[in-house]
């Protein structure tokens, strides 16, 4: 999930990589970077899995290129950022239903925090990830916060805007659950905002639909019909946004 997006000196492969991923092409993405390599292996795996949680399918081919990663990695932060990946999948993997894998996605997450050291780039993912789980598995909101407070000001110091936007958005929906509506409007769009700046279109419906539900109408509907359009622009992707886009049947009551 993290990610700088595209810049005037990124190199061309990597933009290529970008545009590809925030389009939702993610097997297209992973195809052009050779497995070889650790760098490389390992940032083929993360986009198999982040089409995991965005599709709930490829679960065969984010195993394939995670082993890749694993069998390349012979650093400490090598070895802790493909162990951040596997957490990561087996998070997935619970989340979607597909598997309970939740205690391997805990001992990964455990590993990759014995592996990567204090204030290195990889540890604002692996906190954002652990958060994750505290907030959807744990069900433990002031742990979520507590790692995604970590994880906003280490993407925040390491200059990584693509995870800022989710940790905006992550802290906004635990304040919108904890009735901090004007506190939820500010992160969520915060998180729009840089996703829109990024051309992070994948992630882009999803935050307008957040967005949406901190706004009154007509503003609110007009989110959510924008959300809905880029949702079927990119062929129902993310999957799990469907339900929150359904609109109500006619004649139905509404809260």
């Amino acid at each position: 999930m993290s990610g700088n997006g595209t810049t005037a000196g990124d190199d061309p492969l990597q933009t290529a990589v970008w545009r590809l991923r925030s389009r939702a092409c993610w097997a297209d993405a992973a195809a052009l970077l050779p497995p070889d390599t650790p760098p490389t292996a390992l940032q083929r795996a993360s986009l198999l899995v982040e089409r995991c949680l965005y599709t709930e399918r490829g679960w065969a081919e984010a195993e394939d290129a995670l082993r890749t990663a694993e069998a390349l990695a012979h650093t400490d932060e090598e070895r802790g950022a493909a162990a951040c990946e596997r957490g990561q999948l087996a998070y997935t993997a619970t989340l979607h239903g597909v598997r309970d894998r939740a205690d391997e996605a805990r001992a990964a997450l455990g590993r990759a925090a014995a592996l990567i050291p204090p204030g290195a780039a990889g540890r604002a993912l692996l906190d954002f990830r652990r958060g994750l789980i505290a907030e959807n598995l744990t069900h433990s909101p002031q742990a979520a916060r507590a790692a995604y407070r970590r994880a906003h000001a280490a993407a925040a110091a390491h200059a990584d805007p693509l995870l800022l936007s989710f940790t905006w958005r992550h802290l906004a929906g635990l304040a919108l659950r904890e009735g901090e509506l004007t506190e939820a409007r500010n992160g969520f769009a915060e998180s729009l905002r840089i996703r829109e700046e990024l051309g992070y279109l994948v992630g882009t419906a999803p935050a307008l639909a957040s967005l949406a539900d901190t706004e009154d109408e007509p503003e609110a509907s007009r989110l959510r019909e924008e959300a809905r359009r880029l949702f079927r622009l990119l062929g129902g992707v993310p999957t799990w946004l469907a339900r929150q886009l359904t609109p109500p049947a006619p004649g139905a009551a509404t809260a």
